[in-house]
């Protein structure tokens, strides 16, 4: 497997602490051992992805283990289908990703974020980490075996290229009712999340299931949980207050896993 160039496309060769393409266009690899793929003119803003302070909150609630049922059962689901290549896109600071690792020879993980990426690199050398775009995956044709997408956005077209005859997607997304505790305190009128029902081009759904189960958090917790939500924007500062003095907040989780077998 090879990572390719986000310019030209041509494969990347790994050089030392470079990777160049027959074009000479160069990509270094950072001191914490990861590549960032990103060019400039294919970002958004200046700093794309979630912020350092969004990810440290991130880290801090998965890190004291609450969806660890949700890492579980996908690692489960993977040393069924033992891949050698693995990649999971939009990997964060990579408390799914190094996991993963246990499952396949080799492991990568990619998020737009380099605000993620960096720790992530550090903390878990097993896995090859890149900063890059999951609308343009820097990876060689058919060069996974599986791929992971918790929440992540990304090209359709692009996880049809790059997985192999016959491998696999894995997708994680919120089911109905996942935190809804949480956002009865900013919306005035909770919507429930619709299951997704769409196709994947290129892929048969092999499998479906749901997995919940209730939290109970502190204060501390439930706000580092609302920090890493896509809705803690809509959030008044009194139900930060209100959180943040919570001795036990209840909450569920509701989630959504497909199984997706790339056609043969």
């Amino acid at each position: 497997m090879s990572y390719r160039c986000p310019l030209c496309h041509a494969p990347l060769t790994r050089h030392e602490n470079s990777y160049l393409c027959p074009q000479r266009h160069q990509f270094d690899r950072a001191k914490e051992g990861y590549v960032n793929l990103l060019p400039v003119q294919h970002k958004r803003s200046r700093d794309p992805g979630d912020s350092a302070e969004m990810m440290q909150a991130r880290r801090a609630f998965l890190d004291a283990g609450y969806y660890q049922p949700l890492r579980d059962r996908l690692v489960e689901k993977l040393r069924t289908l033992a891949p050698t290549a693995l990649l999971d896109i939009g990997c964060g600071e990579g408390y799914y990703t190094h996991a993963f690792a246990d499952c396949a020879q080799e492991t990568w993980g990619l998020d737009v974020a380099k605000a993620a990426i960096r720790p992530a690199a550090k903390r878990y050398p097993q896995v090859n980490f890149c900063v890059a775009s999951s609308q343009r995956l820097p990876f060689t044709a058919q060069s996974m075996d599986a791929i992971v997408r918790i929440y992540a956005p990304c090209n359709p077209q692009e996880l049809e290229r790059v997985v192999k005859p016959g491998g696999w997607v894995i997708t994680v997304t919120p089911g109905p009712r996942h935190l809804v505790e949480l956002k009865g305190l900013i919306y005035d009128r909770i919507h429930l999340h619709e299951l997704s029902t769409g196709q994947l081009a290129g892929f048969v759904l092999r499998q479906h299931e749901a997995l919940s189960y209730n939290m109970v958090l502190s204060g501390t917790e439930a706000v580092a949980l609302l920090q890493m939500t896509p809705f803690a924007w809509r959030a008044k500062p009194q139900v930060w207050e209100t959180l943040q003095t919570q001795q036990e907040f209840h909450c569920q989780t509701d989630f959504s896993i497909h199984c997706w077998q790339r056609d043969s």
